[in-house]
């Protein structure tokens, strides 16, 4: 690799023996694939198909699992091709890319989960006004937000870190980060480090404040009415809330301890992590929506066995 090539190309080490299994490697993250796009693909065109549920709370799970698909497809076929590569490595331009997709969707995940906290919201402690105030207008706007806000940040996240210049090209990782390129470059990184500290205060702690005094809301409505209101009122609150923790706990503290704490963190518990944020986060989503909404529960258990009484006809 000379010189022209080594300004553009970073390698991409953080495969564990790689040589030794790579074909276990390579079927293990392809089933999980194909298992991923199913599980989510799957729900996705349940709603989609079903017009009872052309509704503002499985039009937005719609949205966050398309968001989980565009990150899993960003990720994957990528890792499959360095999985059987003889030295895995992406473009510097490619890298960025990457690192911009992987942000992007990681933010819209909050944005995402803001819209539905205010969704159930006007839901639950607004009923008569939820017509109004959730129209489908109302929801493509929000949708557009949730889109655009993450884009423009991240977008000028890269735009700051393209300006930098490599003076190293091998990243102890499976896949590009924002940061893991800033700390490739030998300039001045001050700008970069601010912004993404302030990109990090922004775009994570309003949604989780937001969301936690939704459903603070939302408890203190439940608690004053039937038993039965607030079985059903939690029942599609409950959902949220989970891929709120999952979501802060995982992608936060792992981006907080795998990309600052680097060096101190050993490098078969950070690839632990990375294997965390590419199988756990896109599979939860489809199955606790799956599993969890009684509505989709229902479509999902008419379509298998609508199916199983053709196949006993026949």
């Amino acid at each position: 690799m000379n010189d022209s090539t080594a300004v553009t190309y970073i390698l991409l080490e953080g495969h564990i023996e790689l040589e030794k299994y790579r074909y276990v490697y390579f079927i293990i993250s392809f089933t999980v694939y194909l298992l991923i796009v199913c599980c989510n693909a799957g729900v996705i065109f349940i709603v989609l198909t079903d017009k009872k549920l052309h509704e503002p709370m499985y039009i937005f799970i719609t949205a966050l699992l398309l968001n989980s698909l565009f990150g899993t497809t960003v990720i994957y076929p990528k890792l499959l091709s360095d999985l059987l590569s003889e030295r895995p490595g992406i473009s510097y331009e490619g890298c960025l890319i990457q690192a911009f997709c992987i942000y992007t969707v990681a933010l819209t995940e909050f944005t995402l989960l803001s819209a539905m906290a205010y969704d159930r919201y006007v839901s639950i402690c607004k009923p008569l006004q939820y017509p109004t105030l959730m129209n489908m207008s109302t929801v493509r706007k929000l949708l557009f937000i949730c889109w655009f806000v993450p884009f423009c940040e991240i977008g000028i996240l890269v735009i700051l870190t393209y300006r930098l210049k490599l003076c190293r090209f091998k990243l102890e990782r499976i896949y590009c980060s924002n940061y893991a390129i800033v700390k490739l470059s030998c300039g001045d990184t001050t700008v970069n480090n601010l912004y993404g500290i302030f990109i990090t205060v922004i775009a994570v702690i309003p949604p989780v404040i937001f969301i936690i005094f939704s459903y603070v809301r939302i408890l203190s409505v439940c608690l004053k009415n039937s038993k039965e209101f607030r079985r059903k009122a939690l029942q599609t609150c409950f959902p949220h809330l989970i891929a709120l923790i999952i979501i802060f706990s995982v992608i936060s503290c792992f981006e907080v301890i795998n990309n600052r704490l680097e060096k101190s963190v050993p490098h078969i518990a950070s690839m632990m992590m990375s294997m965390a944020i590419l199988v756990i986060l896109p599979l939860f989503n489809p199955v606790i929506y799956g599993l969890k909404l009684q509505e989709i529960k229902k479509r999902i258990k008419t379509l298998f066995l609508g199916k199983k009484r053709i196949s006993f006809r026949l």
